[in-house]
């Protein structure tokens, strides 16, 4: 064989076996035969709805746009074809769909050169038969197919929807039923529960998908102002709208199915942008022969038009009396009311304080009672200074309802303007509290009679001078006229001198006397050993060990007066201050020899070094020279 070939001239073609030739032949023009592409079938469709069936062209010649034309065999007459619709003649349709071309109810849309959709926008019953799609011949040569066949079944609408509410409603059967919904307001805060009812009695194997949604009020319901909240896929798993997937996390959002039919919709803990219209969407879907999903029957009923009352708007807040005047001592009541239709527990929790203040200004916290009943006292009522006094915040009556607030032993600091401030909270996830409203009281006036006390300081030095070495005294003497028992606490305070130019004082703490007696010393100006007693019944002495220059300043003491209420509770009437006295250490006399008793011998010392010097230089120059 190889050299037969190479016998051959230049160009030759080389010759094949007869069988070869008719088989090349018969596969080209199987490779290049006309093919026409439906959908397998049959596809089952609801009377009423729309369907659209693809067709499309390949391996043809010719123009790359093709002409199609769509028929059909209806049940009733299997043999008969019938023409619906053509992209060539406009006389295609027989009269039986001529109306519905004009009208737009059936169309042939271009979907490229070489496919089409047959849309038909509401199937009918008659409309059950196979469909063919035939593309007239553009090839050269008649190979392939030309046409193609569909079965369409179209069953009737059997998928119901109604609404399940505590008035029987009339089964919904328009494709998107809507009947008068029900009227619903909830305080917030309180729960939301709807029901629907979906079916379907097709005998055909179909799958149901249930969703509730919700549009605002008076919004026209579609597809873009439905928001979902939460559905029922075909494939039976539940799946939240975008904007719930978070409730449905923190356990505020279910949906249920009960029995066969009856679908629940539970929102726990509504807010005020919950309102709006519910609707309960059933799909009926079924798996065509490609394995795709298509939806056949879509209907929608309107369950409850939905108000949610906000709590801020509903929580009222008074407090009395309106004006209190005690004195020290007494017991100071007031009483805190919440009033309005607010929800009862467990739909939310409150928390009440009290503050003292004046409005615009800087408020300090009496007590509060926490949404787990935990009383809190405000710092200035439990703390070093003045003890824990005795203080209650309790509530009276089921909410809403009267908190009342008693201290037990009222103080002149207790003067002032009170109100009662409430937060109301619901629960966002878990334990988790979220507040939503807020409120307080217009404030009331508690008043406190002054005190007849007189109390003065004054300190003075005892030794008319002080010299470097000493131990400087000084002595504080308070007066003190009092209806009631008093504790007093006295102070030192010392202010360095000379200061700088543009500078600022320095005030410090040298030693103090406490209510209770006890001494407590600070650091002295020039350091070392600081003492403080009392050497008389209103007399104070401080006493400063071996007083250096550096303690030179300006000195000052405070007297604080005490008073201890039955509650063990501590109270300030009253504080003064003495007028400031100098300490001045005065050099001694040695002090004053000691300059030039050091610049005497720096310089006999500096001489002799220097003579020393040079009677050395000298005596060894000598020796160098011998």
């Amino acid at each position: 064989m190889g050299a037969a070939r190479d016998a051959l001239p230049r160009g030759a073609p080389i010759p094949l076996p007869a069988p070869i030739p008719m088989l090349l032949v018969l596969l080209l023009g199987l490779s290049t035969a006309r093919e026409v592409h439906v959908p397998p079938g049959p596809l089952l469709r609801v009377e009423g709805t729309a369907v659209a069936i693809p067709c499309h062209v390949t391996e043809y010649e010719g123009s790359t746009l093709q002409h199609f034309e769509w028929s059909v065999y209806r049940s009733a007459a299997p043999t008969i074809a019938i023409g619906i619709i053509s992209t060539k003649d406009p006389a295609f349709p027989y009269a039986v769909f001529s109306s519905r071309v004009q009208s737009g109810d059936v169309a042939m849309q271009r979907l490229r050169g070489d496919a089409v959709e047959l849309r038909i926008a509401h199937l009918q019953p008659e409309d059950d038969g196979i469909y063919e799609c035939y593309t007239p011949s553009t090839d050269s040569q008649y190979h392939g197919s030309y046409s193609s066949k569909v079965a369409l079944k179209v069953i009737s609408d059997s998928l119901r929807v109604t609404a399940a509410s505590p008035t029987p409603q009339p089964p919904l059967r328009g494709r998107m039923a809507s009947a008068t919904p029900l009227q619903l307001s909830l305080m917030e805060s309180q729960e939301l529960r709807l029901s629907c009812t979906a079916q379907s009695r097709t005998q055909e194997h179909t799958h149901l998908s249930v969703s509730f949604g919700v549009s605002a009020p008076g919004t026209p319901v579609g597809r873009h102002t439905l928001q979902e909240v939460v559905g029922i896929r075909r494939d039976f798993s539940m799946e939240p709208g975008k904007a719930f997937a978070g409730r449905l996390e923190a356990g505020e959002l279910a949906l249920a199915k009960l029995g066969g039919e009856q679908y629940t919709l539970v929102l726990g803990q509504v807010q005020p942008e919950d309102a709006g219209t519910y609707h309960c969407t059933a799909g009926e879907w079924i798996q065509d022969p490609d394995g795709s999903w298509q939806l056949i029957a879509e209907k929608r009923a309107v369950l409850a038009e939905v108000t949610v009352q906000p709590i801020a708007s509903q929580l009222k807040v008074s407090a009395s009396p309106a004006e209190v005047r005690l004195t020290t001592g007494d017991a100071l009541e007031l009483l805190c009311n919440l009033s309005g239709a607010l929800p009862a527990l467990p739909h939310v929790a409150y928390a009440v304080a009290w503050e003292v203040g004046e409005e615009g200004g800087s408020k300090r916290l009496v007590a509060q009672l926490d949404p787990d009943g935990t009383m809190v006292l405000g710092e200035s009522y439990a703390n070093r200074r003045v003890g824990r006094r005795h203080v209650a915040l309790q509530k009276l009556a089921p909410n809403p309802g009267p908190y009342q607030l008693r201290v037990a032993s009222a103080q002149p600091d207790d003067a002032g303007t009170y109100r009662c401030v409430v937060r109301v909270y619901v629960r966002a996830s878990g334990v988790l509290l979220k507040e939503v409203a807020r409120s307080q009281s217009p404030g009331l006036k508690v008043h406190m009679k002054a005190e007849g006390m007189v109390l003065a300081a004054n300190a003075w030095l005892p030794a008319p001078a002080i010299y470097r070495g000493d131990t400087a005294e000084l002595l504080c003497n308070v007066s003190l006229e009092s209806p009631q028992p008093v504790h007093v606490a006295v102070s030192w305070w010392a202010e360095p001198m000379p200061i700088a130019e543009g500078a600022e004082p320095q005030v410090r703490l040298v030693a103090a006397v406490s209510r209770e007696g006890v001494a407590e010393l600070g650091p002295r100006l020039a350091g070392g050993h600081v003492s403080v007693d009392k050497v008389a019944p209103q007399c104070y002495r401080l006493r400063l060990h071996g007083v250096q220059p550096l303690d030179q300043g300006h000195y000052h003491c405070t007297a604080t007066a005490w008073v201890r209420l039955p509650d063990r509770s501590w109270y300030q009437a009253g504080a003064t201050r003495s007028g400031p006295i100098t300490v001045y250490p005065y050099a001694l006399a040695m002090d004053t020899l000691l300059v030039p008793l050091v610049v005497g011998v720096v310089s006999a010392l500096v001489v002799g070094i220097a003579i020393l010097a040079t009677v050395t230089c000298c005596f060894m120059r000598r020796l160098r020279k011998r």
